[in-house]
Protein backbone atom coordinates (compact mmCIF):
# COMPACT_ATOMS: atom_id res chain seq x y z
CA UNK A 1 0.00 0.00 0.00
CA UNK A 2 1.32 3.57 -0.95
CA UNK A 3 -0.49 6.91 0.71
CA UNK A 4 0.43 9.97 -1.40
CA UNK A 5 -0.21 13.43 0.36
CA UNK A 6 0.14 16.73 -1.88
CA UNK A 7 0.95 20.19 -0.66
CA UNK A 8 1.97 23.37 -2.07
CA UNK A 9 -1.29 24.33 -4.09
CA UNK A 10 -2.67 28.15 -3.82
CA UNK A 11 -3.60 30.73 -5.60
CA UNK A 12 -0.82 32.66 -7.86
CA UNK A 13 -0.88 35.66 -10.32
CA UNK A 14 -0.45 34.82 -14.31
CA UNK A 15 3.08 34.34 -15.56
CA UNK A 16 4.13 33.06 -11.54
CA UNK A 17 5.23 30.28 -10.54
CA UNK A 18 4.35 27.17 -7.80
CA UNK A 19 5.64 24.06 -6.03
CA UNK A 20 3.84 21.40 -5.70
CA UNK A 21 5.19 18.55 -3.17
CA UNK A 22 4.01 15.03 -2.66
CA UNK A 23 4.70 12.89 0.52
CA UNK A 24 5.24 9.11 -0.19
CA UNK A 25 4.79 6.47 2.19
CA UNK A 26 3.78 2.90 2.73
CA UNK A 27 5.61 0.63 0.15
CA UNK A 28 7.54 3.30 -1.57
CA UNK A 29 9.98 0.21 -2.92
CA UNK A 30 7.27 -1.06 -5.01
CA UNK A 31 7.01 2.24 -7.07
CA UNK A 32 8.25 1.79 -10.74
CA UNK A 33 7.07 5.39 -11.56
CA UNK A 34 5.74 8.91 -9.83
CA UNK A 35 3.33 11.17 -11.74
CA UNK A 36 1.39 14.37 -11.45
CA UNK A 37 -1.47 14.39 -13.68
CA UNK A 38 -4.86 17.72 -13.05
CA UNK A 39 -7.90 18.29 -13.55
CA UNK A 40 -9.71 21.03 -14.41
CA UNK A 41 -13.44 21.51 -14.31
CA UNK A 42 -15.30 20.45 -16.85
CA UNK A 43 -12.58 18.73 -18.36
CA UNK A 44 -11.24 15.13 -18.57
CA UNK A 45 -8.09 14.65 -16.32
CA UNK A 46 -4.72 14.85 -18.30
CA UNK A 47 -1.24 13.94 -17.90
CA UNK A 48 0.95 16.55 -16.77
CA UNK A 49 4.38 14.99 -15.84
CA UNK A 50 6.05 11.22 -14.81
CA UNK A 51 9.31 10.11 -13.54
CA UNK A 52 10.13 6.64 -13.61
CA UNK A 53 13.19 4.97 -11.25
CA UNK A 54 15.51 5.55 -14.21
CA UNK A 55 15.15 9.42 -14.37
CA UNK A 56 13.15 9.36 -17.61
CA UNK A 57 10.96 11.97 -17.87
CA UNK A 58 7.67 12.70 -19.71
CA UNK A 59 5.33 15.95 -19.56
CA UNK A 60 2.14 16.65 -20.76
CA UNK A 61 1.48 18.92 -23.97
CA UNK A 62 2.76 22.91 -23.15
CA UNK A 63 4.22 21.18 -19.98
CA UNK A 64 7.66 20.65 -20.48
CA UNK A 65 9.72 23.57 -20.69
CA UNK A 66 7.45 25.04 -18.39
CA UNK A 67 6.96 22.44 -15.23
CA UNK A 68 9.84 20.21 -13.76
CA UNK A 69 9.21 17.30 -11.86
CA UNK A 70 11.99 16.49 -9.69
CA UNK A 71 13.81 12.85 -8.00
CA UNK A 72 11.66 13.95 -4.81
CA UNK A 73 8.61 14.00 -6.50
CA UNK A 74 8.25 17.80 -6.67
CA UNK A 75 6.41 19.61 -9.23
CA UNK A 76 8.06 22.88 -10.07
CA UNK A 77 5.13 25.13 -12.36
CA UNK A 78 6.64 28.35 -13.97
CA UNK A 79 5.15 30.88 -16.29
CA UNK A 80 1.68 29.66 -15.34
CA UNK A 81 -1.31 30.79 -17.13
CA UNK A 82 -4.90 30.71 -16.32
CA UNK A 83 -5.39 27.60 -18.66
CA UNK A 84 -3.16 26.01 -15.75
CA UNK A 85 -5.91 25.87 -13.06
CA UNK A 86 -6.68 22.74 -12.00
CA UNK A 87 -6.83 20.39 -9.49
CA UNK A 88 -3.76 18.97 -9.47
CA UNK A 89 -2.53 15.45 -8.44
CA UNK A 90 0.07 13.25 -7.65
CA UNK A 91 -0.06 9.64 -8.50
CA UNK A 92 2.06 6.37 -8.39
CA UNK A 93 2.30 3.56 -10.62
CA UNK A 94 3.52 0.08 -9.18
CA UNK A 95 3.06 -1.94 -12.32
CA UNK A 96 5.92 -2.44 -14.92
CA UNK A 97 3.96 -0.38 -17.69
CA UNK A 98 2.94 2.78 -16.88
CA UNK A 99 2.22 4.89 -19.89
CA UNK A 100 -1.18 6.43 -18.90
CA UNK A 101 -3.33 6.94 -15.76
CA UNK A 102 -4.99 3.92 -15.85
CA UNK A 103 -1.96 2.27 -14.58
CA UNK A 104 -1.47 4.56 -11.64
CA UNK A 105 -3.00 2.80 -8.78
CA UNK A 106 -2.04 5.03 -5.72
CA UNK A 107 -3.59 8.37 -6.33
CA UNK A 108 -3.35 11.41 -3.87
CA UNK A 109 -6.23 14.26 -2.50
CA UNK A 110 -5.16 16.65 -4.62
CA UNK A 111 -4.24 20.20 -4.36
CA UNK A 112 -5.90 23.35 -5.75
CA UNK A 113 -3.81 25.52 -8.40
CA UNK A 114 -5.84 28.26 -9.63
CA UNK A 115 -4.46 31.45 -11.71
CA UNK A 116 -5.69 34.50 -11.65
CA UNK A 117 -5.44 36.73 -15.43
Amino acid sequence: QVHLVESGGGLVQAGGSLRLSCAVSGATYTINTMGWYRQAVGKERELVATRDNSGFTQYGDGMRGRFFISRDNALQMNNLNPEDTAMYYCAACRRNWCADATNFDSWGQGTQVTVAS
